[in-house]
Formats: structure tokens, C-alpha cells, sequence
């Protein structure tokens, strides 16, 4: 009998495999246990390494999460819609909507950790920031929670020359966010300009997001320039890949 391709994977692979179909036709719904080691083992007749590799591969995927003492679970949390167009319109910011809320719908993004400080700027941002010698920037650390669960973490760059004294450099800076701000000031956002990568995170990163090594992050580093092409803002977010789905919206 001639061997197939599915065959010469190795079983860890085709366990999670057969799992992720099951919770693809329904069979296993958000919330519900999946088939722990032992079940998997004599159901499949491998070791307890297989059945383990096999739960992981679905962990990692984001598919799945364990809970400690409890086993391992089908991943309830609805992904997050990132409409990477429509949300920096002026028309989200500029009439006093944060622009997280062209993502979330009916559902309530927090963000539980804020800091904002007067730094020198790291020379890759003094760069794109077109900054002299020693010039600081104001720099605001967030991490955002969507039903409980950390998805975002995000640190925005802006020229204390621009923002200094502003509610820019408070925790709150009000309706409509930085952006809102930055017209007020003079320097209204006019155009953006997003690099979008991925990688596995680091260890800090894992901590924050709340999610294993394995993984990964998606890279989201945004510049907001004001009028005649003056960068004003970058903004560098680090999403869990399992949280967020990237949408474009645009005409031909």
C-alpha cells in the first residue's frame, strides 16, 4: 500500500490534527475540555510525549489554552476585528472616539497598565523622529484587555517639544486619545504609515500577553505625521497573534 504524505507526519501532528477538526465541525465547542493525555493515549495508542505534543501544537496555534489542575480547553475568546484603515480616520478620532473602538464593537477594551515618563530617545526613534542631539520624547506604555484577557501592548513616542505640558503627558489624555490632542496642538495627523511583521515572543512579552512561548506576536510599528510630512508619533504594539485578526478594507 503507498504511502501518503499524512501518513510520514509524525502522530503528534496528526492527533492535533484530527483534534483541531473536531473543534472546526463543532464537535467541540469555545469552553469545552479536550481529551486529555490519557484519553489520548489509549485512544491513539502513543506515548505520553505524543499526547502532550500533540495538546501543545494547539496551544501554540492559540486554538486551545490549559488550565491549571483542570486540563486543557478549547479557546473561548472571540478574536479581535483590527480594521487597520477605518480606525485612524479623523472621523474616529477627531469627533472624540477612541480609535480601539472601531475594533471592539459592543465588547469593552481596557487598558489596565499605563506609564508615562520624559526619556531620551532611543536612537532608531530620534531617527524617523527627526530629533536633535539630546532631545527627549514623552513616551506612554499601555497594555490593553479585552474580556479579561491582555491582547496588547503598546509604547507611542512623541517629541516632549511637541507635547510637553499637554494632556498628552497624562495618564488620561482625554476624548478622542493622543491623536485628538496632537490637532489641538497644531499638529494634526494627516497621514499614517504602518510596518506590520511577526515573531515569537520574548519571555517579558509571553509574561505580559499571558500567552506560552510558542505563540507568536504580531509587530505593528505606526508613524502619524502632521502636515508637510513632520513625523510626530510612533507607536510600536506588540499583539497576540491568536487575539487579533488584521483587516483592509479599501477601494481598487
Amino acid at each position: 500500500m503507498a504511502t501518503t504524505d499524512d501518513d510520514r507526519r509524525p502522530k503528534y501532528q496528526r492527533i492535533a490534527d484530527s483534534l483541531r477538526e473536531a473543534i472546526q465541525s463543532g464537535e467541540y465547542g469555545p469552553g469545552d475540555r479536550l481529551p486529555g493525555e490519557n484519553e489520548l493515549m489509549a485512544v491513539h495508542g502513543v506515548a505520553r510525549m505524543t499526547a502532550r505534543q500533540a495538546l501543545g501544537v494547539l496551544k501554540d496555534e492559540g486554538v486551545a489554552e490549559a488550565r491549571k489542575g483542570a486540563g486543557v480547553f478549547v479557546r473561548s475568546f472571540r478574536p479581535l476585528r483590527r480594521r487597520g484603515i477605518q480606525r485612524l480616520s479623523e472621523e474616529q478620532w477627531g469627533t472624540g472616539r477612541s480609535i480601539w473602538a472601531a475594533d471592539t464593537e459592543s465588547r469593552t477594551l481596557e487598558v489596565d497598565q499605563v506609564a508615562v515618563s520624559e526619556e531620551a530617545a532611543p536612537e532608531n526613534i530620534g531617527r524617523v523622529l527627526d530629533l536633535a542631539d539630546e532631545e527627549t520624547v514623552c513616551v506612554r506604555r499601555r497594555r490593553y484587555v479585552l474580556d479579561g484577557k491582555p491582547v496588547l501592548l503598546a509604547t507611542s513616542y512623541l517629541p516632549t517639544s511637541v507635547v510637553g505640558g499637554s494632556a498628552i503627558t497624562h495618564e488620561d489624555p482625554g476624548a478622542g486619545g493622543i491623536y485628538a490632542r496632537l490637532a489641538e496642538l497644531g499638529y494634526k495627523p494627516v497621514h499614517f504609515r504602518e510596518e506590520i511583521r511577526s515573531r515569537m515572543p520574548s519571555k517579558d512579552e509571553a509574561s505580559q500577553l499571558g500567552i506560552s512561548s510558542g505563540t507568536p506576536v504580531i509587530l505593528i510599528c505606526r508613524t502619524a505625521f502632521a502636515d508637510e510630512g513632520r513625523p510626530v508619533e510612533i507607536n510600536e504594539m506588540t499583539l497576540d497573534a491568536a487575539s487579533y485578526i488584521l483587516e483592509y478594507d479599501f477601494d481598487a
